[in-house]
């Protein structure tokens, strides 16, 4: 459906059963984690240890471990590969706050603002280097090429969105490949690479890879339209964050498109030259709120996850297919 269609219907989701299914894995998974977060540089632990210890549902991880027991078993290297995931994503993360100078992450004062920008970001590196040995550890080069290409891709991805992050004539398929890339590769590759721990048939593999993409994307989208709707506890950062660092996420290139030229100068003051002045991020979400640029935003979110479920019809229907399911439409419903 395209997003200037009408609302949908979302299903409310959880994410409880899958952590219950995965508590001995994640548990593991974590135990692993802490293990390698060990250095004599004593900044290192310290630093990482502040973001992982946020918390946070883990859901990249619980991917990997969660598509292995879908597809059988694979446990060792699923944890390995889950652990790995957790690691990447925190380096990304510990990039990202440097890169946008966010204030908040997980709830927490993010890390640069403690440690400074460069601690964050050689910790971060750190962390991707960690990454990389306990993919190699598991002897798979699948699995190795799938984490890689994912940490690539990401790259790549905030690249673009850097390039364009305050661009209101960005199109829709534009912003779409972007969060593809910086959010969604590496749900996708998380499932995948647990599906390969498992040494799962191709049709098997290309599902669970599906099944991450999508969810990834609706994942995103949501968090876009919580940032003019949300709470900061439902984000693990400060609601506006988006508006006040000027980037364009669909809820802002929708509004944009339907306010037209009416508010064509007040969009280019507050996000071409960042020119904010108390009230104008009321004023931003209310013309969204006006225009059906949050509601359209959602309804993506919806067919995305959808999306998600249909392709693990593949798949017989067990606790962890039905499990996986609800945390797609736990994706969407964390916007009610």
């Amino acid at each position: 459906m395209d997003a200037m269609q009408a609302p949908t219907t979302r299903r409310t989701g959880s994410v409880d059963r899958l952590i219950a299914l995965a508590t001995e894995d994640m548990a593991a998974v974590d135990t692993l984690v802490r293990a390698r977060l060990e250095s004599p540089v004593a900044l290192i632990p310290a630093l990482a240890e502040h973001l992982i210890s946020a918390g946070g549902k883990r859901l990249r991880p619980l991917l990997t471990v969660a598509a292995a027991r879908l597809c059988g078993d694979g446990r060792d290297s699923a944890l390995k590969l889950a652990a790995a995931v957790e690691f990447i994503h925190t380096a990304t993360l510990l990039h990202d706050d440097v890169v946008d100078a966010s204030a908040l992450r997980r709830g927490k004062v993010a890390a640069h603002l403690i440690w400074g920008g460069a601690s964050s970001v050689l910790v971060g590196d750190f962390l991707f280097a960690r990454a990389f040995e306990l993919m190699v550890e598991t002897d798979s080069m699948r699995a190795l090429n799938i984490l890689a290409t994912a940490s690539r891709v990401i790259a790549e991805g905030e690249v673009l969105q850097l390039t364009r992050s305050h661009d209101l004539a960005l199109d829709q398929d534009t912003y779409l490949q972007i969060i593809s890339a910086k959010t969604a590769e590496l749900f996708a590759a998380a499932a995948e690479a647990g599906a390969v721990a498992a040494q799962a048939a191709p049709d098997r593999v290309s599902a669970l890879r599906a099944y991450g993409l999508k969810l990834g994307l609706a994942f995103q989208l949501v968090d876009d339209a919580l940032d003019y709707s949300g709470q900061a506890n439902a984000l693990g950062k400060n609601t506006g964050d988006d508006f006040r660092e000027g980037k364009a996420t669909l809820p802002l290139l929708l509004a944009v498109a339907r306010t037209g030229a009416r508010d064509a100068d007040f969009w280019a003051r507050v996000i071409d030259r960042r020119d904010q002045q108390e009230g104008d991020f009321r004023r931003a979400r209310e013309l969204m709120i006006g225009v059906g640029a949050l509601e359209a935003t959602l309804d993506l979110a919806q067919d995305y996850a959808d999306s998600a479920k249909a392709a693990l019809s593949i798949f017989p229907a067990d606790a962890w297919r039905s499990a996986l399911e609800e945390l797609a439409d736990f994706a969407v419903s964390r916007s009610a």
